[in-house]
């Protein structure tokens, strides 16, 4: 060949690598984006509907919930898992163990009646007997035991105080009564119902304990009576399953997780909290398939026991190596996308909103964008919420995995300017049913929900092909550009070498 030829040759060849390829220029758009529309419009309101039947009906069929530790959790387990099997994914339910409290004792007696008196988590218990005072009743404002001054003109001291729920935190009343001298607190609840799954903030000073609204305001007429408290626990250790599933194609080593809480408290089915969440990871793992075209697997979860203190999903990350972390690419959470006075929140991942518990670890803001966009292609706005540490993300974000998510709102109250833009009740909860018997098939807002599964199957499906923007890790489509154009300038270095010495 002769030299003139040679370069001719290298100059085509670089051309080649220069240029973009006709494929390239053609397609229609990014795979992930594609993929990702396609499952939107796959992940119905009418499918992910039907999953929230069928957990209401399992607490139908099992005393009314589906907590932790019930014939109802057990059930969900048991249904999720079976519907990701018959669709072929990698399912197994690893069990966790955990300490739970078992009521010994639980009463508050006054001239020979009993009533029932829920020990609060972080408060001590009292002694075998209980103990002995007179009953001293903190007055009904607006503000119940939250000032100080709430407790002048009585004497407090070896006495029982009883206060009315409301306006305050719990650890606040039960700090005030105790700097006014009493020696155990009962907290009466402010609506209908006992007053259960509640906690002090902070290990409690003196015992403390909530009341119904009925028994409180009947003790309320037994002011000055001596009253016995007995609010007792021992701890026993339960084993319960999450439910995992993956996908059977993507790398193993790049895996995009997202994850709800099944289990419900025990006043109720839980449909909002947190089967909808639950419900529309379900849809969106059922539609996507096993052995979807992705470059990352995509790993499921429905953590158990959320509701006694996120447990499922911290036992999960702790049970991982190191390693077994860093395959883990990001975590996507969602807890409550149905609520009935809807609000449209996002994780803030940036701590954009300058509040709270600050940003999340590198790449959740890119995670809380992704989000955003998609919301504003639709034309729904949106705010940021904190990371408040009630959700599973907790123990994701401490061993500096990116995190993100949706929420709808619980018993935080809808502000004037929310209900304007997404329209609902100004002035009361976001899930006025939250933690409560009511939270059913009726406490649903079914756009919200559908609003919420689109951008869950968007999002989760879009990561599956690309994590670039959250950890750097390109897709297999630019991968192999890379490498093709790295082999492409090699051998045009090569024709060159030759040119030169001909």
């Amino acid at each position: 060949m002769s030299g003139r030829n040679k370069l001719a040759t290298v100059l085509a060849v670089t051309a080649l690598v220069a240029a973009p390829t006709a494929t390239a220029s053609a397609a229609p758009g990014p795979a992930g984006p594609a993929l990702a529309k396609n499952l939107a419009k796959k992940v119905t309101v009418e499918g992910v509907n039907r999953h929230l039947i069928a957990f209401q009906r399992l607490a139908d069929r099992n005393g009314g919930n589906r907590a932790a530790l019930t014939p109802g959790y057990d059930a969900s387990v048991d249904y999720v898992a079976g519907k990701l099997r018959d669709q072929g994914f990698i399912v197994t339910t690893p069990t966790f163990d955990f300490d739970v409290a078992v009521t010994d004792a639980e009463l508050a007696r006054v001239d020979g009646a009993d009533y029932q008196a829920l020990i609060m988590s972080e408060s001590p218990q009292t002694p075998v007997g209980g103990i002995t005072g007179t009953l001293r009743v903190v007055p009904e404002d607006g503000t119940p035991g939250c000032e100080a001054s709430d407790f002048a003109g009585q004497d407090f001291t070896g006495s029982i105080a009883l206060i009315r729920r409301g306006a305050c935190t719990f650890e606040q009343k039960h700090l005030n009564a105790a700097a006014a001298g009493a020696v155990a607190v009962l907290i009466s609840n402010n609506v209908a119902g006992p007053l259960t799954n509640v906690t002090l903030t902070n290990p409690g000073v003196v015992p403390t304990g909530g009341v119904s609204q009925a028994d409180g305001t009947t003790l309320a007429t037994k002011a000055g009576s001596a009253i016995t408290v007995d609010m007792r626990f021992h701890t026993e250790t339960r084993t319960q399953r999450n439910v995992i599933a993956q996908t059977r194609t993507g790398r193993t080593n790049n895996v995009v997780m997202a994850g709800s809480h099944l289990d419900s408290v025990e006043l109720g089915a839980g449909i909002n909290d947190n089967g909808s969440g639950s419900a529309a990871l379900l849809e969106t793992a059922l539609q996507l398939g096993s052995q979807p075209k992705i470059d990352n697997a995509i790993r499921f979860a429905w953590w158990g026991a959320e509701e006694r203190g996120l447990i499922g999903s911290t036992e999960y990350v702790r049970s991982l190596t190191f390693e077994q972390q860093l395959d883990i690419a990001l975590y996507l959470n969602f807890d409550m996308v149905g609520s009935p006075n809807a609000a449209y929140f996002i994780y803030d991942g940036d701590n954009s909103d300058g509040v709270g518990a600050g940003p999340g670890p590198y790449g959740s803001a890119q995670i809380e964008k992704a989000f955003a966009d998609y919301f504003a292609s639709k034309g729904v706005p949106t705010e940021g919420t904190d990371f408040s540490g009630r959700s599973d993300y907790g123990e994701f974000i401490e061993q500096g995995i990116p995190a993100g998510g949706l929420f709808t709102g619980a018993e935080g109250v809808k502000t004037e300017a929310q209900a304007a833009k997404w329209g609902g009740t100004a002035g009361i909860a976001y899930d006025p049913c939250y933690h409560s018997a009511c939270d059913n098939l009726g406490n649903i807002d079914r756009v919200a929900l559908g609003r919420n599964a689109g951008a869950i199957a968007f999002v989760t499906a879009s990561y599956g092909v690309s994590t670039e923007d959250v950890n750097g890790v390109p897709p297999r489509s630019k991968r192999a550009d890379v490498r093709k154009s790295a082999t492409l300038m090699k051998s045009a270095a090569h024709v060159h070498s030759h040119a030169a010495v001909s």
